[in-house]
């Protein structure tokens, strides 16, 4: 045990875990200064200090055999494990938010126009009062009572326009893909 002598005058004595308990108490605080410096955040830096005394725990028996002190070897460790994540960091692709992959134009921009166009020209088919329920029902978000009122309508009559309405709809769009495919 003279390895681990460095921790106290008692030494760590054959419990493992009062062991690591006391490796803690020593040199949790320094190892966390030291790796603090090259982590992005704290709790990188927990995860790095973490893994470090797992990893003397692992090899807790190593450690007190040999004559060497604790500190240098916790800190190559902590030194290891950084420079593992630094080169874990850099073989993975860069990520992108978002808000900045909505910015650039993608074949699904391309899509939304071209169905927006669609679903305008199937609308130009209809009869007005067609039109006019399904717009004030679908693009402006009104309920059918508030659509029947509004157009001084039966709520039934309301219903039953938005129902033929959306089946014209339907075979507009059939139509269209059926030309489409041909």
């Amino acid at each position: 045990m003279a390895a681990i002598t460095d921790v106290g005058p008692d030494g760590l004595g054959g419990d493992p875990d009062v062991a690591i308990r006391q490796l803690y108490s020593h040199y949790a605080k320094a190892l966390h200064g030291y790796v603090d410096q090259f982590c992005p955040d704290r709790a990188s830096a927990d995860d790095i200090v973490q893994e470090t005394f797992i990893r003397a725990w692992h090899h807790l028996p190593q450690l007190s055999a040999d004559d060497r002190p604790v500190r240098p070897w916790l800190f190559r460790v902590a030194r290891n494990l950084l420079i593992d994540a630094n080169r874990a960091a850099q073989a993975r692709p860069m990520t992108v938010p978002g808000d900045a992959a909505a910015e650039v134009g993608t074949d699904s921009d391309v899509e939304e126009i071209l169905d927006r166009e669609l679903v305008s020209a199937a609308l130009q088919h209809l009869s007005p009062a067609h039109q006019t329920v399904l717009v004030e029902t679908f693009y402006r978000g009104g309920t059918l009572a508030t659509v029947a009122r509004e157009l001084g309508i039966p709520h039934g009559t309301a219903r039953s326009r938005l129902h033929y309405a959306l089946d014209a709809m339907r075979k507009q769009l059939e139509e269209h893909d059926a030309i489409a495919a041909s």
